[in-house]
């Protein structure tokens, strides 16, 4: 997929100046930067430890990340960075802040920036590259594993004009719709295999008096991104993988009549008071349900279908089996043609100095030992990587063992989140925000208008 970049305007010269700020608060000044913190590092003679030895010993340092995970989904996280402390004596200190997509701008502004941040946009990195130079190349330990363990098209989302700036983190699948296994079976229904039976399905859920589809997109100040999500699978599926990579460079316009297409066929469902909202409300009251939440009445009975990403089995009750004869499961997306199309996700690390610390945190993240640590962390699910050094084996959760297959199968259609590569002035902003207005009342062509009024001139 192509890569973009944003001009620099001359508004750059006073993040230029913060950016400034921003190493010397962040230990630009340190001696040791770029370099090792001497010492033997507490991992030495360890194989599990092997990478990170080379940064000396790091004891009583500390590396503070910031990130959109939030609890419940930051536990894990958490945990896996138990063995990098072991391994260097560094401890971690994490964030995490539904903002932080929205933030993380403001701060390299302001001067007040973490030593790394998980980016979960490429173009949002791209913007933090470009518009504030404050983002640090990755030290050769990173670049090697990422040539080791991720295909070029991972490695291609987190560079900009050619150069490694973040290395890939996790991965997801974003192409599933959550079910009742359960209330199929009671049912007689089965798992659609066509857009058409999808409907159709819809259809014989409605005539039931469930409402058949429930859904949220209320996410802080990320308000509006699930349905953006919505409308990127159904466009890679109604206009196909070359218009939609035109869509994402603007090589296609936000407004062209592809794009009304997708959201009308979108509008289709979420717009529609009798497949929606079921548990929760009316139309209107998917803008205001959290997204962590929306999918709940599945468990009550009270809807049917829920459209979200693999990593949502995270947001299950605690004691909710996710199995095909489970409490809950998920199925494919289908699509309208023969084509598998399949859109994802992931999150890409990026540092803010070369501390040592820093480094061998950079170091650690991109390694299979700790994609393989963290997976284990999930016995009901929520997290897969796309790094090639994951071991199948090691994942508990049929559904990110689903998710596996797919990102593996080369038959599958992948494309990155349209949104999320988009420029920050539009996949972080006025998609999002447009998107809300649009699910609240405002018609789908002004609302494709006023996104692609809002597309940066260069």
């Amino acid at each position: 997929m192509r890569s973009r970049n944003l001009r620099r305007g001359s508004a750059i010269a006073a993040s230029l100046a913060a950016a400034s700020l921003v190493l010397a608060a962040c230990g630009g000044g340190d001696d040791d930067e770029g370099g090792t913190a001497g010492g033997t590092s507490p991992g030495e003679g360890k194989a599990e430890c092997e990478q990170l030895t080379q940064f000396g010993d790091l004891t009583g340092r500390s590396v503070h990340v910031y990130t959109t995970i939030v609890a419940p989904e930051d536990k894990p996280h958490k945990d896996s960075y138990k063995l990098f402390t072991e391994c260097t004596g560094a401890e971690v200190e994490y964030e995490g802040s539904k903002e932080m997509e929205a933030q993380i701008l403001v701060r390299a502004q302001s001067g007040n920036l973490p030593d790394v941040a998980f980016i979960p946009q490429p173009g949002l990195l791209n913007t933090l590259v470009t518009q504030t130079d404050t983002v640090v190349e990755v030290p050769d330990p990173v670049e090697e594993n990422v040539d080791e363990f991720w295909g070029e098209d991972w490695k291609g989302y987190g560079s900009v004009d050619g150069t490694l700036y973040a290395a890939p983190l996790g991965a997801n699948v974003k192409s599933f719709v959550w079910y009742s296994p359960k209330m199929f079976t009671d049912n007689g229904w089965t798992i659609p295999e066509t857009w058409d039976d999808l409907m159709a399905l819809s259809d014989t859920i409605a005539g039931t008096g469930i409402k058949p589809w429930c859904a949220g997109i209320e996410s802080g100040e990320a308000t509006g991104w699930p349905a953006t999500d919505w409308l990127e699978d159904v466009m890679l599926r109604t206009a196909g993988p070359e218009a939609y990579d035109d869509w994402i460079t603007h090589d296609l316009a936000f407004n062209d009549q592809q794009v009304v297409e997708a959201l009308d066929t979108v509008g289709a469902i979420l717009k529609d008071p009798k497949y929606v909202n079921g548990g929760i409300g009316d139309v209107k009251s998917i803008a205001t349900k959290a997204f962590q939440e929306a999918g709940l009445p599945i468990l009550d009975g009270k809807c049917a279908l829920h459209r979200q990403a693999s990593f949502y089995s995270a947001n299950w009750p605690e004691g909710t089996t996710i199995a095909e004869d489970g409490d809950v499961f998920a199925f494919y997306l289908p699509g309208t043609g023969e084509e598998k199309p399949v859109l994802g996700g992931g999150e890409f690390v990026a540092a803010f100095n070369d501390k040592p610390e820093t480094q061998a945190f950079q170091t650690y993240l991109s390694t299979d030992t700790w994609a393989n640590e963290k997976v284990k962390l999930h016995p009901q699910g929520g997290w897969v990587s796309a790094n090639k050094g994951l071991d199948i084996a090691n994942i508990a959760s049929p559904i990110d063992q689903l998710s596996a297959q797919i990102l593996q199968d080369p038959e599958a259609v992948f494309r990155f989140d349209a949104s999320d590569l988009m420029p920050a002035e539009v996949g972080s902003n006025s998609f999002w925000k447009q998107m809300v207005a649009w699910i609240t009342g405002q018609d789908t062509q002004t609302t494709l208008d006023n996104i692609e009024e809002s597309w940066p001139s260069s």
